[in-house]
């Protein structure tokens, strides 16, 4: 597995996204676009990998919802798929390798284009798209609970990333309004403050879709029982989206975490989680 897995980020040389006197090129997403971090769409997608988040198979990074601009940074062919390189301000987040699509999923545009219109949706459809995601799968990188057309067509025997992840749960939900990463996620909306609390007492304490968050997690409260999440489940037991009460997960949460009214920079992350409060 460690061998197939370095075998995906094995980077081949770009050509650089020369055009009109090295004015910049972009590109637009014309239906949910997966953006991974390296270029082998090929073989990440041929049904002979397992992109398994527990044993470190992850060249996906997010779908981008149709309409996402993207700039083009560079390109190649791989296996007759036509690959680019590119940055999206939908996804401001550092990576290694870098962010790489399709071509097919995407079309060129002359000019500077516009960005993706984010637009929030009532609070009500939120919590309503959050719960019909219960019982779908935990899948690294995905955001759309239902899978990816597309995907299906061009490579059907690969994963359709039927499913999501923690932070692309919220993401889906919100029409992807809110941050794709949980790290930006501790520190996004209103601070709730819950340092030296008990579990009872931050329970009383959150509202609907407040955001129980620390780097490389996120929860969301559903209503004044329950919060939602999308569990890895590496260590066992449930995955995928699930629903629990307040109160039992929070005590559940704290055996190895301490709230904090603001997250805590370094070392002190590991053992701290924050509430958040981003709906204005």
């Amino acid at each position: 597995m460690k061998t197939m897995f370095l075998a995906l980020l094995a980077l081949p040389i770009f050509s650089p996204a020369a055009h009109a006197a090295d004015s910049p090129r972009y590109a637009v997403a014309v239906a949910a676009t997966p953006v991974l971090n390296t270029p082998d769409f090929a073989r990440t997608f041929s049904g002979k990998v397992k992109l398994d988040p527990c044993k470190g198979v992850r060249p996906v990074e997010f779908v981008a919802f149709p309409g996402t601009l993207f700039r083009i940074e560079g390109e190649q062919e791989k296996d007759g798929v036509k690959v680019y390189r590119v940055t999206s301000n939908d996804y401001p987040y550092p990576t290694k390798t870098g962010l790489f699509v399709d071509a097919r999923f995407v079309e060129t545009v002359e000019g500077t284009p516009r960005e993706r219109q984010r637009t929030l949706p009532e609070t009500a459809e939120i919590r309503k798209r959050l719960l019909s995601a219960v019982g779908r799968p935990y899948v690294w990188g995905g955001n759309f609970k239902e899978g990816v057309p597309l995907l299906r067509t061009l490579y059907p025997q690969g994963d359709p990333l039927y499913g999501v992840d923690c932070t692309g749960l919220l993401y889906e939900a919100t029409d992807g309004y809110t941050p794709r990463n949980s790290s930006y996620l501790t520190r996004y909306g209103k601070g709730v403050k819950v340092a030296g609390l008990s579990a009872a007492e931050i329970a009383k304490k959150l509202e609907p879709l407040d955001l129980v968050v620390y780097k490389g997690h996120v929860m969301m409260v559903v209503d004044e029982d329950s919060i939602i999440q999308s569990v890895m489940g590496c260590g066992g037991g449930k995955k995928g989206v699930v629903l629990s009460s307040r109160e039992e997960t929070l005590k559940k949460l704290m055996r190895t975490r301490e709230p904090a009214d603001r997250y805590p920079k370094g070392a002190a992350g590991v053992k701290s989680f924050v509430v958040r409060r981003w709906l204005r």
